[in-house]
């Protein structure tokens, strides 16, 4: 399945996600082994959310279920496969460090379906507690930009090498994003990638609020020919349609009067200057 791109952007200013994390505040999490951290571009062009559970997860043999029991996890991602960066908001509950992985971190996304296991492609900082080191909470946040490295190479070459996030965006289902710990080395927990419109639009917010009208411009949909007969007045006593009202001196000598006040005072012209 390829993800449909959104086609409307303005700055990227909100990770619109159920942990409202703001872009403008995004610090990232990385450490030594993972890539230097990249400001969010300015707008994205997919994003996925994960719900991963202990009962995703995958053991060695193939059996399904093996994750740590009670443990959850929220793996958010905004992509942009035009500039290869891909942002995450990751929150881990109730799981059980510390991490293990032979990879540079324990934190991962996998090129795999549903129910068989396979290779990082991409590795993440560890979800660390915000304050609490004995919180059961753990977040990473961040930004980064390929070409990404996972630090395994079973066969000589980096898992990471060759992947672009353009795969990901054209087949997210064969994708999963887990972590790793010394208690459950095959994932504590484990889920499979799911395209996010609503998280999409949110991150590329648009304002659809329609502007409204000037002063001395008709609102949408209002009559502009009625609009100007309101405005014309009948001129001594008769509707001529020039302005004026019933027994009052015609606005035209009036009107007369004031340009020929102008021309003998003469006119200041003040010319406004426009700020840099």
């Amino acid at each position: 399945m390829t993800v449909k791109r959104a086609t409307r952007w303005t700055g990227a200013g909100v990770l619109a996600t159920t942990a409202t994390l703001t872009l403008g505040a995004l610090g990232s999490t990385a450490s030594a082994d993972t890539p230097d951290p990249v400001d969010p571009p300015e707008s994205f062009t997919s994003a996925f959310v994960v719900d991963a559970t202990p009962q995703q997860v995958v053991g060695t043999d193939g059996t399904v279920g093996v994750g740590q029991p009670g443990a959850t996890g929220r793996f958010e991602f905004l992509v942009n496969s035009d500039e290869e960066v891909i942002c995450w908001n990751i929150t881990l509950n109730n799981v059980v460090t510390p991490y293990q992985s032979p990879a540079k971190t324990a934190t991962h996304i996998h090129q795999t379906a549903a129910g068989v296991n396979g290779p990082p492609r991409i590795a993440f900082p560890n979800p660390t507690p915000a304050d609490d080191p004995t919180a059961t909470v753990r977040t990473s946040t961040g930004c980064s930009e390929g070409p990404f490295t996972t630090g395994l190479a079973p066969n000589g070459t980096d898992t990471g090498t060759g992947f672009s996030l353009a795969q990901l965006e054209a087949n997210p289902a064969g994708f999963s994003a887990d972590t790793h710990t010394a208690g459950f080395t095959a994932g504590a927990v484990r889920g499979q990638l799911v395209f996010s419109q609503e998280l999409l639009d949110a991150a590329n917010a648009v304002d659809e609020e329609p502007t409204p009208p000037a002063d001395d411009e008709p609102a949408p949909g209002e009559d502009v020919a009625d609009t100007d007969d309101e405005r014309q007045l009948p001129v001594n006593g008769v509707d001529t349609g020039q302005g004026g009202t019933a027994g009052s001196p015609s606005l035209l000598p009036v009107a007369a009067l004031t340009l020929l006040g102008l021309g003998v005072a003469g006119a200041t012209v003040v010319r406004r200057r426009q700020g840099a």
